[in-house]
């Protein structure tokens, strides 16, 4: 029985030893050196440019398509020439309402990752910040979800099933699942 706690005790102390507890390689290794440090040069281009970010992934997974992908299926949706209009409207004003929201919040994160670089910054400011940030995407957030709710009252049913099979998300795509049949539409 000694034995069997000596060697307890010794694996103990092994996987202790200082090699074992050395830091692990963190995700975020080679990020440091980013312009801005919490947003990749795609999440920039992204916010500049008023591209979605999966910030609609709740409507998007749930049926509701989104006016630029709508836009790209035109022919195979057989939008007709006036909801073809309506989903270019419908996009217009998204890419309006987002485009200073994203520039917004590049300029605010990279105020932000300037204020930590130079060590000068409080907790006061950290609060106000995020809170800021945080709205700023939460109204971006929205913009993008609108524009999905407002795109699927222009399609018919059978647009917005076809939608979820070219998307990947109806029951007849390969490891699809029907949004319109989970929720009855």
């Amino acid at each position: 029985m000694r034995l069997i706690w000596a060697a307890a005790a010794f694996a103990t102390i092994a996987l202790a030893s200082p090699t074992h507890l050395a830091a692990q390689t963190s995700p975020y290794a080679g990020q440091q050196t980013r312009e801005i440090k919490s947003l990749s040069a795609q999440d920039i281009d992204d916010l500049l440019n008023a591209r979605g970010m999966a910030l609609a992934k709740a409507a998007e997974l749930n049926g509701y398509p989104g006016p630029a992908h709508t836009i790209e299926l035109t022919s195979v949706l057989n939008l007709t020439p006036a909801q073809r209009e309506a989903v270019d409207e419908i996009r217009e004003r998204m890419i309006a309402a987002a485009t200073p929201l994203g520039v917004e919040i590049v300029a605010r994160e990279r105020a932000l990752d300037r204020q930590f670089a130079a060590g000068a910054i409080t907790k006061a400011q950290v609060e106000a910040e995020t809170e800021a940030l945080g709205s700023l995407l939460g109204r971006l957030r929205a913009v993008h979800l609108v524009a999905h709710l407002e795109t699927k009252a222009i399609l018919n049913a059978q647009q917005v099933a076809r939608y979820n099979e070219l998307r990947g998300y109806s029951s007849s795509s390969p490891g699809g699942h029907d949004p319109a049949k989970a929720h009855g539409g």
